[in-house]
């Protein structure tokens, strides 16, 4: 998947905002004002992806292109190169896993609006 195929997948969710509110090459995704995806759009194109902690080890020692987060919590967050090497379904169904992780999270007043 590229930039704008990431980008449109994760618009496509429901209250999803899209920002730069760190600099002008990390495009972040949020969902209730919590991030969810976090791509690097300088040089190598990378996401970071909310994980949970197990699975997060588990792909990492599956696949080459997942590190741990880079500048985010080791243990919740997977950095992911998207350097050809994954499958656009897969990084789709872990960008629905972040996603559903916050949501999960989410008060069940907040809840609610997802259903």
């Amino acid at each position: 998947m590229n930039i704008e195929e990431i980008r449109e997948y994760c618009l496509k969710k429901k209250l999803t905002t899209e920002s730069f509110p760190f600099d002008d090459v990390t495009l972040v995704f949020k969902v209730n004002n919590k991030m969810f995806a976090i791509a690097s759009l300088d040089g190598d194109l990378r996401i970071s992806l909310k994980c949970d902690p197990e699975k997060a080890m588990s792909l990492r020692e599956r696949y080459p292109a997942v590190k741990a987060g880079y500048h985010l919590h080791k243990q919740q967050w997977n950095t992911i190169n998207l350097d050809g090497s994954i499958d656009g379904e897969l990084l789709k169904e872990w960008i629905d896993d972040s996603y559903n992780l916050i949501i999960a999270k989410m008060p069940k007043k907040d809840r609610d609006l997802f259903l």
